[in-house]
């Protein structure tokens, strides 16, 4: 009679085989998930109105709230050869197309001859003050070096263009995106062809949705 034949290694194999099986499912699964995710969601491009600034006393503000219009932001400073005509300038400028379609956004800077010494509540006092400016004026920041203000940063970054002085203004579309910057000494005259060009954008923008 012929002995019985044992079959113990294919009761282990059919395990095995299932495991090898599951395993290989959930490593296809991960990676099209991975995939899919890199497909439709992926991380949303920054641009200037997604970040976050404070004020001049020291609250956190999105400048989300100014999505949707053209924005001309300078780097101010209050005892600069400059500080006079400029902040007539920009006042002036936020006079005639703010603040439904166009704002002056101001950030104080001390990193350029220390001409911005005062404290982020005294600097705006002194602008409203002096000049009867009605356009916000933010904290204080750093605009150069490793504790550049982010928002800052964006523009440099995007314009590929550093200032050197006070009063550097970086003109910033509906969108977020930076169209044109122009330094101190330029005159006000050769910014308002441009604001007016992207106010005349958005409002045929908003026709068009109606």
């Amino acid at each position: 009679m012929e002995p019985l034949s044992t079959s113990y290694p294919l009761k282990y194999s059919v395990p095995k085989t299932r495991i090898f099986v599951v395993f290989l499912s959930m490593v296809l699964c991960t990676t099209i998930l991975c995939l899919l995710q890199l497909r439709f969601f992926k991380p949303k491009s920054k641009d200037f109105y997604s970040f976050e600034v404070k004020d001049s006393r020291g609250r956190t503000i999105s400048l989300e709230k100014y999505r949707g219009k053209a924005t001309l932001v300078v780097n101010v400073a209050s005892y600069c050869q400059y500080t006079d005509k400029n902040y007539i300038a920009l006042q002036e400028l936020h006079r005639e197309f703010g603040p439904s379609h166009f704002t002056v956004l101001a950030f104080p800077c001390n990193q350029f001859g220390e001409s911005e010494p005062s404290s982020s509540q005294e600097i705006e006092s002194f602008a409203k003050g002096n000049y009867g400016v009605t356009f916000p004026v933010f904290h204080k920041i750093k605009i150069l070096g490793s504790e550049a203000d982010p928002a800052f940063k964006f523009l440099i970054d995007s314009s590929k263009k550093e200032p050197r002085w006070n009063f550097w203004k970086y003109l910033v579309s509906p969108e977020g995106k930076v169209v044109k910057f122009w330094r101190p000494e330029e005159p006000i005259e050769s910014i308002k062809p441009e604001v007016t060009s992207l106010i005349r954008q958005i409002i045929m923008k908003k026709r068009e949705d109606l």
